[in-house]
């Protein structure tokens, strides 16, 4: 424990900011016990995060063991997607929280984790400043009527949007999204990662996929980031059939490594010997409660973006883009860079009878290299033994379970 701890946490409001992309921050006025008051900012997932940090923690007060034993506060889960509506009506209940938690015994309200995340932050003091072109203004939403007569000035600022360039038609299919003309200049509030970006035309705002967009200073290539052939663990949480030649079909549950995220969101996997681009929106990152987290996270009708290859009449303003990488490449340059890696990680060994394998099957045999192809999700880390709950828990605990253990010896 330190010696400053959080005394009082009061939600002040919440602010909506569009820079790098879209998102709310709410504004909690923190007192500490040495008589200081800081103003920070912090995101829903990010006290979401926090709040199952500390019930990993504290798996008893938690009522991870038994809920009676609870008296951790609860927090609803983030949605898939926030609205002013959502987080105005989601302001009582993290208000609740806070005072809560500041009340909890000692040894919660004033352990590191609360202590930490409650601590003054760099960009609280000095948010980053945006360094491209167009200009936008935050967003105040204040609770407070001291705050809006001195402080909601200081905390709006000049925030600056990327503007991108229609390269073709597109008609909206659904409410959320927006009608757009070739040529349409847009500026970008939030780029998502599955291939939907929000956008604002004019007076217009809803979501546009990716693919029907270019940077206007230079190709859209150019923004992808580098394949990273390594590979990342994701499980597929819905099942997609291939409609195309470079495209590769999956079912549920299927683990694959994500070797290249590419900006309009199909991503390219790696399965064994096969590569294929995939909708990285039913994809999701290998484990089982992140699993859980994904399946209930997909809204229904949500369907992947379309790719820039089935956009017709599609007229870039540059004359020169990078070349996408073929699917030949991708499993071409994934056997060189797994067999470089086996030779670094094994003895120069080399078995005949497994000289007519697949290239990205032979690190199995050398130096005992799992195939992170078939491997599956990482397991769920097993639960403390009873002796270890009883070193880590508090006074009160061990003496309801002597109590209990009393109790059931009588019994018999």
């Amino acid at each position: 424990m330190e010696d400053s701890y959080v005394r009082h946490v009061e939600l002040l409001g919440f602010e909506k900011r569009f820079f790098p992309s879209q998102h709310y921050v709410y504004m909690l006025m923190v007192k500490w016990s040495d008589q200081s008051e800081k103003l920070i900012y912090r995101t829903y997932p990010e006290i979401h995060t926090f709040h199952k940090s500390l019930k990993e923690m504290f798996p008893i007060e938690s009522g991870q063991i038994e809920k009676r034993d609870r008296i951790i506060p609860s927090l609803p889960a983030p949605r898939w997607v926030d609205s002013q509506k959502s987080r105005e009506s989601r302001q009582n209940t993290l208000a609740e929280y806070c005072h809560l938690l500041v009340n909890l015994p000692p040894h919660i309200s004033r352990c590191k984790l609360l202590s930490a995340f409650f601590k003054v932050r760099p960009e609280d003091e000095n948010p980053p400043a945006p360094n491209t072109s167009v200009l936008k203004r935050n967003e105040t939403f204040v609770e407070s009527r001291e705050l809006a007569r001195g402080v909601a000035s200081e905390i709006s600022g000049p925030i600056i949007l990327d503007t991108y360039r229609v390269i073709a038609d597109f008609q909206k299919t659904s409410k959320h999204e927006i009608n757009l003309r070739m040529d349409d200049l847009v500026e970008i509030v939030e780029k998502n990662p599955n291939g939907w970006w929000f956008c604002q035309c004019e007076s217009k705002r809803g979501w546009v996929p990716a693919s029907y967009l270019e940077p206007l200073d230079g190709p859209e290539e150019a923004e992808d980031a580098e394949p990273d052939y390594e590979g990342e663990l994701h499980v597929t949480v819905q099942v997609y059939k291939a409609e195309h030649d470079d495209e590769i079909t999956l079912e549920l549950g299927e683990t694959v490594e994500v070797i290249h995220k590419l900006l309009d969101g199909w991503w390219v996997v790696r399965k064994g010997d096969e590569t294929g681009h995939f909708p990285s929106m039913f994809l999701q990152k290998a484990g089982k409660r992140e699993r859980q987290e994904a399946e209930r996270s997909i809204p229904r009708g949500q369907k992947p973006p379309p790719r820039r290859s089935t956009i017709r009449n599609a007229k870039s303003i540059h004359s020169k883009a990078r070349q996408r990488l073929s699917q030949d490449a991708y499993r071409r340059n994934s056997r060189r860079y797994l067999q470089q890696k086996g030779g670094r990680l094994a003895e120069p060994q080399r078995n005949p009878q497994s000289s007519a394998k697949s290239p990205l099957h032979e690190r199995k045999n050398q130096g005992n290299v799992p195939d992170r192809s078939v491997k599956e999700a990482p397991a769920v880390p097993p639960r403390p033994s009873p002796e270890l709950i009883l070193q880590r828990c508090t006074d009160t605990t061990r003496k309801r379970v002597s109590v209990h253990k009393a109790r059931a010896n009588t019994t018999c």
